[in-house]
């Protein structure tokens, strides 16, 4: 069972109750990198195929077999466990001669293609992902008209950025890690940085779940920073214009939330009314990031999707489309369907 909160759904009611994951192969992500090889350097890079194995073990499983330290390793961002999953690696060559990964071998896990490159992979740089998922249900064909129109309305608006579940650990228990921390609990840098990403997240959440409570989660508000489509760049919207309210409709820009930290990046009345409802259940944590010398940073608030398809075969409904890196597929799947994950 979840500690978390129920966050506001943008769109209305779920349509009906669905199992996801009943196989790995209802739950299929593809990650999408722009890149150039550099076709020598020291640097082997890996496009692999993983099922039911997690992205930092099969890291670990990588540097093990080439005689290196897991720091040697990278990777854009960390996939589903429970789906099948193609990523890049980059494992640094020990020697010259490089890493024989013809003999590789870990459960679960299938090197696809290699190539070599000069850089290190690093995290965040691929441009997103995309997904095939199945949300089954019997008799899911009955609610075909509502389907259309929640899919019209997704194209049309967009979901709320939440992030999704899994950031938060099984029943939370990360968000407690992170508070831990605060209190002074020493762990490994990995941890504490996963318990720390999990406090931000969740006070995100917060945010966005006011905002879509409010029916502002779609707008610009003056005071606020605005996120170009497909980047990192943002910039302080002081007065909204015509022209602003044009390009936020068309997703060329979006609204942004606080990822909570010092220096605090939003300012004007309407977000200073906000951090203050978000700030007053959870003072604990919005100082113990501070205290922690994390420095704040803003998401989007929208999520825009990408090549939606959809279509009803058997007892399932069946779901393409593509998301920018860092989103989560479950923002799209929880404003479809009560969603429990069937496969253990």
């Amino acid at each position: 069972m979840s500690n978390l909160p129920d966050w506001a759904r943008a769109l209305g009611p779920t349509l009906f109750a669905a199992q996801i994951r009943s196989t790995p192969d209802d739950f299929v992500v593809i990650e999408r990198l722009d890149i150039e090889f550099s076709d020598d350097g020291e640097h082997d890079w890996l496009w692999v195929e993983k099922t039911g194995a997690n992205t930092h073990w099969v890291a670990e499983q990588l540097a093990q077999h080439a005689g290196i330290s897991p720091r040697d390793t990278g990777y854009a961002g960390l996939k589903d466990r429970h789906a099948v999953t193609r990523q890049w690696f980059s494992v640094r060559r020990p020697s010259v001669s490089g890493t024989d990964w013809s003999s590789f071998a870990a459960d679960g896990v299938r090197i696809v293609e290699r190539c070599l490159h000069r850089r290190k992979l690093k995290r965040g740089a691929h441009r997103g992902n995309s997904f095939r998922i199945a949300l089954r249900y019997e008799g899911i064909a009955t609610h075909q008209d509502g389907i259309a129109q929640r899919m019209a309305q997704i194209e049309l608006s967009g979901v709320p950025n939440y992030f999704g579940a899994q950031r938060f650990g099984r029943g939370g228990a990360n968000i407690e890690l992170g508070r831990s921390v605060f209190h002074g609990r020493h762990l490994s840098r990995n941890k504490r940085s996963i318990a720390i990403s999990a406090v931000r997240s969740f006070l995100f959440n917060e945010i966005l779940d006011l905002r879509v409570r409010d029916g502002s989660w779609g707008r610009i508000l003056p005071g606020e920073l605005a996120n170009l489509d497909g980047s990192g760049s943002v910039f302080a919207v002081d007065e909204l214009t015509s022209d602003l309210e044009e390009r936020c409709a068309a997703f060329d820009i979006h609204p942004t939330g606080t990822l909570w930290g010092r220096g605090t990046p939003l300012a004007g009345a309407d977000v200073a009314q906000l951090e203050a409802i978000v700030t007053a259940p959870h003072h604990d944590l919005c100082d113990g990031l501070v205290k922690a010398g994390v420095d704040a940073s803003s998401r989007p608030l929208r999520l825009r999707i990408q090549d939606l398809h959809w279509q009803i075969e058997d007892d399932a409904l069946w779901l393409e489309f593509e998301l920018p890196g860092g989103s989560y597929a479950t923002s799209v799947l929880r404003e479809i369907a009560d969603t429990q994950v069937a496969l253990r």
